[in-house]
C-alpha cells in the first residue's frame, strides 16, 4: 500500500496511469456488448449530475435537494430543441445555460437563508417541476414525455449507436471532470472551502460568502444542465417522472456513499447510482429501498468520507497493525536499578553486609 501510494506520488507514474486509463475508455466501447455500453453511458451521465451536487453541497455546505430538476430542466430544453430541428451545439449550449439561469435566480434567493430554509426552497424544485412539465405539454409533451432521437452514429464513423453514444458522454463528462477539478483546487474551491468551514473568518478575509453560495449553486445547476443533455443522449425521451423528488434523494444518498467533497467521489457516486438499484433488484425487487438504506447506513457508520476513503482507512488499519506488531515483538524495558546492580556487584554486596 505505501509503494503504490509513494508511486502515485511520482508525476510521471500518474501521468502514464492517466493515459491507461484514458486508453482502457477509448477501446472499452469497440469490445463490450451493448447492455455494458449502455449502462457505462447512464454512469457517466449521473457522475456529471452528482458532480454537480459535489460542489454545491460537498465543497460549499449549502444544502441542495433540487439537484434533479436541472438535469430535467436541461433534459426538456434538448428534446425541445431536437424536436425543433435547432442546431445541436446551440441545443447543447441552451442546454446548460437555461438551468444555470434558473439555478442563479433560486441561488439569489435563497442563498442569504439558514441551512434548512435552503433545503426547503430547494425541495419545492422537483415538487413544482413535475406538475409544472405536465402543465406545459406544448414544451413537454405533458404526462407522455418527448421524445428526441439526435444520438445515432454516423455513417462515416463505422459505429454503433452504443458506442457513438458512449464517445459522446465520455468527451463531455471527461471535460466536465477537469473543469471541476480545475475549479476546486485553485482559489476558487479554497474559498468554497472557508465558507463552508466558517462563515464569520470567510467575510474577516475578505471572502463573500452569499456571493460565494450563489457561484457554486449556479454551476452546479449548470453542471445538470450537461447532465440533462447527456441524459438525452443516452435515454433519447423524458419526461415529468424525470424531475421526480426521489430521484433527488437518490442522487444525494450517491453523493455522500461516494464521498462529499471529492471528484472521484462523484464518479464513485454516479456508479453507485446506477449499479446499486440493479444489484437490488436482482436480489429482490421489494426491498430495493431497504437495501439501499442499509447500505447508505453502513457506508455513514464506517466510512463517514464515503467509499472514495476506504483506500486511506485501509492504509491507515495497516499502519496501525504494523505499529502494534513491532511493539509487541520489541524486548520490555530494562531496569536501569538492575544494570547498576551488574555492573557494580561489589558496593551492592558492601551494603548488604553493611
Amino acid at each position: 500500500m505505501s509503494s503504490l501510494s509513494s508511486m502515485l506520488k511520482n508525476p510521471w507514474a500518474t501521468r502514464a496511469l492517466v493515459l491507461l486509463v484514458a486508453v482502457l475508455l477509448v477501446a472499452a466501447p469497440l469490445m463490450l456488448p451493448v447492455f455494458a455500453n449502455q449502462t457505462l453511458v447512464r454512469v457517466g451521465v449521473f457522475a456529471v449530475a452528482v458532480l454537480g451536487l459535489n460542489i454545491v453541497m460537498g465543497y460549499t455546505g449549502v444544502v441542495s435537494l433540487g439537484q434533479i430538476f436541472f438535469l430535467g430542466l436541461g433534459a426538456y430544453v434538448t428534446a425541445y430543441g431536437v424536436t425543433n430541428d435547432w442546431n445541436i451545439v446551440l441545443v447543447f449550449v441552451l442546454a446548460i445555460l437555461i438551468p444555470g439561469i434558473a439555478g442563479l435566480l433560486v441561488a439569489l434567493a435563497a442563498a442569504r437563508l439558514g441551512g434548512l430554509a435552503v433545503a426547503m426552497v430547494t425541495i419545492a424544485l422537483p415538487i413544482v417541476g413535475v406538475p409544472l412539465a405536465k402543465r406545459l405539454s406544448y414544451f413537454t409533451g405533458g404526462s407522455q414525455g418527448v421524445s428526441a432521437r439526435f444520438s445515432g452514429a454516423p455513417e462515416w464513423t463505422g459505429l454503433d449507436d452504443d458506442q457513438w453514444q458512449f464517445y459522446i458522454v465520455l468527451v463531455i463528462a471527461a471535460a466536465a471532470f477537469v473543469l471541476a477539478r480545475n475549479l476546486v483546487r485553485g482559489k476558487f474551491g479554497r474559498a468554497l472551502a472557508i465558507v463552508r468551514d466558517n462563515e464569520a473568518v470567510a467575510s474577516s478575509m475578505g471572502i463573500s460568502p452569499y456571493r460565494y453560495k450563489v457561484m457554486a449553486f449556479t454551476i452546479a445547476s449548470m453542471f445538470g444542465g450537461v447532465s440533462g443533455f447527456l441524459y438525452l443522449v443516452a435515454v433519447q425521451y423524458t419526461s415529468p417522472e424525470t424531475l421526480a423528488f426521489h430521484h433527488s434523494i437518490e442522487l444525494l444518498a450517491a453523493m455522500v456513499i461516494g464521498g462529499a467533497g471529492s471528484i472521484v467521489g462523484s464518479l464513485i457516486g454516479g456508479a453507485y447510482y446506477v449499479f446499486v438499484p440493479q444489484i437490488t433488484n436482482v436480489i429482490d425487487a421489494n426491498l430495493t429501498a431497504v437495501i439501499q438504506g442499509a447500505i447508505l447506513l453502513v457506508v455513514l457508520f464506517l466510512l463517514p468520507g464515503g467509499l472514495v476513503s476506504l483506500p486511506r482507512v485501509v492504509r491507515r488499519l495497516v499502519t496501525r497493525a504494523r505499529g502494534d506488531r513491532s511493539h509487541s515483538s520489541s524486548p520490555p524495558p530494562r531496569d536501569p536499578s538492575q544494570d547498576d546492580a551488574v555492573e557494580h556487584p561489589q558496593h551492592t554486596e558492601r551494603q548488604g553486609n553493611a
